[in-house]
């Protein structure tokens, strides 16, 4: 797997936006200097490429013996549904919650209790969606093996989240290193990167605008 190319394609098709000067405003009111769209990445015939041989990549690796891929809803799901294809595997995915009609489920596709899965993600930041989706996995009675996910901000959080919660996650790519190729390809400055790290570092803190 190759941390810096998957960054170099994400910031090519502008899938992750670096805005240091000119910062985003999450729903929560946060004033954030990335945002991150990996739907785009389904878009472009290169990045698909490089993304899903990279996921299936990782599966092959450290997960031979996984049954099926589950994907996350939404932006999972094609990733999963592609990766799967490449393996040859079942896929299916989780729902953020159960359909109030038909068989009501919240776990579409084919899962047998005992069936070994992964998990694909398009982006981990506080892992709580994700986390969801595992415990949901879990109570189908499913062997949740681990998640592959296309990109993690590397937040504390996060990585709290999935130590307390069991769960094994492997990025294509970083924050760390989307930062330094953004840097060395002329996306940003370095003073751009350490705003971005001071924000990382803790998002509540709007201290990072002042760098």
């Amino acid at each position: 797997m190759n941390e810096i190319a998957i960054a170099k394609e994400l910031l090519r098709i502008k899938a992750v936006f670096l805005r240091p000067n000119d910062p985003f405003t999450w729903a929560s009111g946060i004033k954030s200097p990335i945002y991150c769209d990996n739907r785009l990445i389904l878009s472009d015939p290169q990045a698909r490429k490089l993304v899903e041989e990279s996921i299936a990549a990782i599966v092959r690796e450290k997960y031979p013996e996984a049954d099926s891929l589950m994907g996350t809803s939404t932006a999972g799901i094609a990733h999963a549904a592609i990766a799967a294809w490449i393996l040859d595997k079942p896929m299916g995915y989780v729902r953020s919650g159960n359909k109030d009609h038909g068989r009501e489920n919240r776990i579409e596709g084919r899962l047998n209790k005992g069936d070994k899965v992964v998990v694909i993600e398009d982006l981990i930041s506080t892992a709580g969606s994700c986390i969801e989706v595992v415990d949901a996995l879990r109570e189908a009675e499913a062997d949740v093996l681990g998640v592959v996910s296309i990109f993690t901000y590397g937040m504390e959080k996060g990585k709290q989240r999935l130590a307390e919660a069991k769960v094994t996650n492997t990025s294509l790519t970083n924050f760390d290193t989307l930062c330094k190729v953004a840097v060395e390809e002329g996306y940003i400055s370095e003073g751009d990167e350490k705003k971005l790290k001071k924000f990382m570092s803790n998002p509540s803190d709007p201290s990072w605008q002042n760098i």
